[in-house]
């Protein structure tokens, strides 16, 4: 069976500051790749309206995807208005029964913006409700037996909404794609002098770097890394299920004792 990878965050960007090494790993051992922003982008800018903002963003975020060979699915949101609803919930689990993925990829379900954090949610509820034929969803597809594991990013700065530290059950060591992904974050031109005006982000493709770097300094064995956390396998999968760490095991590092 062809594995395939559904990668789920907030808003454009998001996927290459968190997931986008592990992702162009898989897509190299040949895994499908589906791609998805919750949130269409439009509040990240103070030169263009939100309209124009969210069709360039739209653009900016295909352009990331092609650089994945990914299935780009459209965002249903707008940004700071992705809440855990009904019709979010409708219109995300339609999107996951259309993928049926073997592997989730999600945000941290505590992150310091509440758009990250909800994203989460929506994702992994509509992956719940996958096989719920009683849960109706907007466009309406039938239900899928198929199981899913469902895998965390690290919040942004590696810090929950209370500013406190978290550590990965285990790493990716991404060394070998980090120029890749710098090339997919850099995509997002717009993006470097919203985020130096709003949070002072001035080095746009070296913060991303740094991060990268700061949990490869954690796993205490590769320069980069992406960092992961396994979500409950109840509703979902087998207890043992464990498919990232199948097909990525040359590059999957454990925590040091």
């Amino acid at each position: 069976m062809n594995c395939r990878v559904f990668a789920v965050a907030a808003h454009p960007d998001d996927i290459e500051f968190c997931m986008a090494g592990t992702l162009l790993l898989l897509a190299r051992a040949g895994c499908e790749i589906h791609y998805m922003n919750v949130a269409d982008g439009s509040c990240g800018s103070v030169k263009t309206d939100a309209a124009t903002t969210a069709r360039i963003r739209l653009q900016e975020a295909r352009n990331a995807a092609a650089r994945l060979g990914a299935t780009f699915h459209p965002p249903i949101a707008v940004d700071l208005a992705i809440f855990h609803d009904a019709p979010h919930l409708a219109k995300m689990g339609s999107v996951m029964r259309e993928v049926a993925p073997d592997i989730l990829l999600v945000p941290s379900p505590n992150d310091y913006m509440e758009d990250h954090s909800n994203a989460c949610r929506v994702a992994v509820t509509a992956a719940f409700a996958r096989c719920v034929p009683n849960f109706p969803v907007d466009p309406p597809r039938p239900a899928t037996e198929r199981p899913v594991t469902i895998y965390h990013a690290q919040p942004h700065g590696h810090r929950d909404a209370m500013n406190r530290p978290v550590t990965p059950d285990f790493y990716i060591d991404i060394g070998s794609v980090i120029n890749e992904k710098t090339e997919m974050l850099a995509e997002h031109r717009s993006q470097k002098e919203w985020l130096d005006h709003s949070q002072g982000m001035d080095a746009y493709l070296t913060t991303m770097q740094e991060l990268c770097r700061e949990m490869g300094a954690q796993s205490g064995r590769c320069i980069y890394a992406e960092g992961w956390r396994h979500h409950n396998h109840l509703g979902f999968c087998a207890a043992d299920a464990d498919p990232l760490a199948d097909i990525l095991r040359e590059h999957l590092l454990e925590p040091v004792a």
